[in-house]
């Protein structure tokens, strides 16, 4: 559990973060402030992937409850970008980031997925 905590801690503050560069409150933040906090989100962002590569599966259960977490990650960020480019395609105006984030999802999924299939 404290590994968990750690964990909770750092992506908790990553979404804050994150939440906070969305500008919410529509209120303007100065220059530095908003290079302070991609900095922050940085290295945030890092600690977090420094967790997802060293984890270590402990049984098949273990193992099962990664991947199902993985695909539902997969499923959930794919159907949040499809629907930003649904959205932005009526407006006339898709941001080129979501759709590069998409492709690269997809790429690095069946890539992923046939490099495991024939070497593991």
């Amino acid at each position: 559990m404290k590994n968990n905590l750690k964990e909770i801690i750092i992506t908790v503050a990553l979404i804050v973060i994150a939440v906070l560069l969305l500008n919410p409150f529509h209120f303007w933040m100065p220059d530095m402030m908003v290079m302070g906090m991609l900095a922050i989100t940085l290295g945030l962002f890092g600690m977090f992937a420094s967790f997802i590569l060293r984890e270590s599966v402990v049984d098949e259960r273990d193992g099962q409850h990664r991947t199902l977490a993985g695909r539902n990650a997969f499923l959930a960020g794919s159907g949040v970008l499809t629907l930003g480019i649904v959205i932005q395609g009526y407006t006339h105006a898709v941001d080129p980031w979501l759709v590069v984030a998409l492709i690269a999802m997809v790429v690095v999924k069946i890539g992923t997925r046939t490099w495991s299939d024939t070497n593991l």
